[in-house]
């Protein structure tokens, strides 16, 4: 109840701020930190992304700007009135068709398609210094777990660790959730469901004392907060497997360090002390997996490029490494290559062998 309150009590200040610009016969503006790559600083002392101190106004009486201010207004309207002083919540979806509507006396619509209300709700976020979570907008489901916690959920207790194949839906919004109980050593992140179920079905999670969660590609920010909460709140380790090509590098910096388009919430994100335990290129050489390689795509070395000269890579000598070693071998390796190993290799040999032994990267 506190924090609903606190949150409607920032967006009416946001409300208040403009009401009295339009008194003092001011042009009514916003003020908003930028959301771009030129306003992003990596700190090397917290290693993490964080949004630099550059801002931009968005101006009432500016054409240039009219629609987005009066789009962010409305949608902030929308979050305090329809969700926070209701205690609802509603999806990044139902946000955009309640704002999507034609601006009176004109044929223009309000927002046209979800990215724009989406972007607004970005916006809203560095305005306020509110999380999207805290203004009540929930995103799509798109996360499992399993293993030995047990939680509270919306005053219901579920036991992840008999929840059959499908495992626990992990909710968009996770920062509700009430760790009960945690007996675990250590929680092994996947980007692949295909991986979480070879796993799952192998109780992997059993026989070595963990928790398994996976997502479809690339980490939501509902599983970030989730992984963060149990490294932080129950000092877990937690370790990442993603394929070996340069998404999935990426996919581990997102955890550890942040990204560029969430820099501004990487304070409740991020987990520096993470670690990537595979699939790696010198695996593709312990293993023999030469044949099941994957040559790489223009787009691949272009995005290597990119990503390898980032200030969170560019001096690491170990991702450094790999890269190069990509290149060479000109080619990628998906998680899944390991079957030619056995169907159950990965739970038997590959991850039992990597974690004991801490093969990981850093």
């Amino acid at each position: 109840m506190a924090q609903k309150n606190k949150s409607s009590e920032k967006l009416k200040e946001l409300g208040k701020k403009i009401v009295n610009d339009i008194d003092k016969n001011k042009n009514p503006n916003l003020e908003i930190p930028i959301r771009a790559l030129s306003n992003i600083v990596y700190n090397k002392k917290t290693k993490t992304l964080e949004l630099g101190n550059k801002t931009a106004n968005r101006y009432f009486f500016n054409i240039a700007h009219a629609k987005k201010f009066l789009q962010t207004v409305e949608v902030a309207s929308i979050l305090k009135k329809e969700l926070l002083d209701t205690g609802k919540h509603e999806h990044l979806r139902g946000v955009f068709y309640i704002a999507k509507r034609t601006i009176p006396e004109t044929n223009i619509n309000l927002v046209d398609d979800q990215t724009e209300s989406d972007k607004i709700i970005e916006d809203l976020e560095v305005i306020t210094g509110l999380s999207r979570e805290q203004l009540h907008v929930s995103a799509n489901k798109m996360g499992s777990m399993v293993g030995s916690i047990t939680l509270v959920d919306s005053g219901d207790t579920i036991d992840c660790s008999r929840l059959g194949k499908g495992g626990y839906s992990i909710p968009s919004i996770t920062d509700e959730l009430d760790f009960k109980k945690v007996d675990a050593k250590y929680v092994l992140y996947m980007e692949k469901a295909a991986i979480f179920e070879r796993l799952n079905e192998d109780k992997f999670w059993r026989k070595n004392n963990c928790i398994l969660v996976t997502s479809q590609g690339q980490t939501t920010r509902g599983i970030r907060r989730l992984l963060q909460r149990l490294a932080e709140e129950k000092d877990l380790p937690i370790y990442v497997l993603c394929d070996g090509d340069i998404y999935g590098a990426y996919i581990y910096s997102v955890v550890k360090y942040g990204s560029i388009a969430l820099a501004h919430a990487s304070g409740r994100l991020t987990i520096p002390s993470v670690k990537y335990v595979g699939i790696t290129m010198d695996d593709v050489n312990k293993y023999d997996l030469k044949k099941q390689l994957i040559k790489l795509t223009d787009q691949d070395l272009a995005r290597m490029k990119q990503v390898s000269e980032y200030d969170w890579f560019k001096d690491n000598k170990d991702w450094q490494r790999q890269f190069k070693m990509m290149k060479e071998l000109n080619g990628k390796v998906e998680i899944q290559a390991l079957a030619t190993k056995g169907v159950s290799f990965i739970s038997e040999k590959y991850l039992p062998d990597k974690i004991k032994n801490k093969e990981f990267l850093e």
